[in-house]
């Protein structure tokens, strides 16, 4: 039971209706039990399996058999949102490496980053939790594409690694890969790595964000502590809020989202003395609140938002969570 931010597929949906369709990216949602476009810039996560679902849909049904050479331009590490910023906010790529590594939590629930130093070498690595799910050999190959840009941020071109690693088994024209990434690429590797000269750690950014600076407590404000999403009921509460912030929460989409049966679900709610029901009513009014408190939609929205059949419904639930109506938490103007 892994999760990952929905930043890391940031754009995919407008690119995948651009190049295969309106259909395809119906099908990918259907096969994510999610609408990935609506909650891709929303600070919340998915099972990596929904995504591997996600990229596994969308080879099949477009034919694109380089589908993940294709996404790994489409997927830089400054559109992973505010914990891709803190990233590349550190001055040299060193750093910017360390600070990958002891912040992943905040993107992942179950990836690894780890540098190694040996013989002049540095070997940037990346396990992905979704390593063994349907679509990974694409996920493998757009994550290299990821690293190579954390890598660029700092490094003027022509800079290439001395070689890349990939933890999957060599394609029908393995040559692809090395001609398209300009340096040879190694298969059947423990994980994916780039490997390069370790003097590189040492370049300086040349160009400064121009975003604000970002904080590790900024992250974590943004994509809450990675302690709440330990065990079995923080993996299964991260989903029931991606779900409801999608504006559908089932405890069958539920389960199947996260490989469970709904007994198994069901049985891990109720050992933390809730129910699948009381979980999603929170999490509907904390959202509510949020949204009203906020002031830029009307109640008619924010509950066709949340999935209520009429604002007459969200009226009625919230006044009973909180004992008044939501007009009352919309600012004054």
């Amino acid at each position: 039971m892994t999760l990952v931010s929905v930043a890391a597929l940031a754009g995919v949906p407008a690119w995948v209706r651009a190049a295969c369709g309106e259909r395809v990216l119906r099908e990918a949602n259907r096969a994510a039990l999610l609408d990935m476009e609506r909650i891709e810039n929303l600070d919340c996560f998915i099972p990596h399996l929904s995504m591997a679902n996600f990229i596994d849909t969308i080879a099949r049904r477009s034919g694109l058999t380089d589908l993940g050479l294709m996404l790994a331009s489409e997927l830089p590490i400054a559109n992973y949102g505010i914990w891709g910023r803190y990233v590349l906010g550190a001055e040299n790529l060193g750093d910017a490496v360390r600070r990958a590594q002891r912040s992943i939590g905040y993107h992942s629930k179950g990836d690894q980053v780890s540098l190694v130093l040996a013989n002049g070498m540095a070997r940037l690595s990346y396990v992905s939790a979704a390593r063994g799910f349907p679509g990974y050999a694409h996920i493998a190959v757009a994550t290299i594409g990821v690293m190579l840009s954390l890598c660029e941020a700092y490094l003027p071109p022509p800079w290439r690694p001395h070689r890349i690693e990939l933890d999957i088994a060599r394609p029908v024209d393995g040559r692809d890969l090395a001609d398209c990434f300009h340096c040879p690429v190694m298969f059947d590797a423990p994980d994916l790595a780039l490997v390069f000269d370790h003097r590189a750690l040492d370049r300086h950014r040349t160009v400064v964000p121009a975003w604000s600076p970002t904080t590790i407590e900024d992250v974590a404000r943004a994509r809450q502590e990675p302690d709440l999403r330990e065990g079995a009921e923080g993996v299964i509460r991260a989903q029931i809020r991606t779900q409801v912030l999608a504006g559908s929460a089932s405890v069958e989409r539920t389960a199947r989202a996260l490989d469970m049966s709904v007994r198994s679900l069901q049985r891990e709610l109720n050992a933390a003395g809730v129910s699948y029901r009381g979980v999603v009513g929170k999490l509907r009014n904390e959202r509510a609140i949020e949204l009203l408190r906020d002031g830029a939609m009307p109640v008619a929205a924010v509950a066709a938002l949340l999935g209520y059949s009429s604002s007459a419904h969200l009226a009625r639930a919230f006044r009973r969570e909180n004992g008044v109506p939501p007009r009352q938490f919309r600012p004054q103007r």
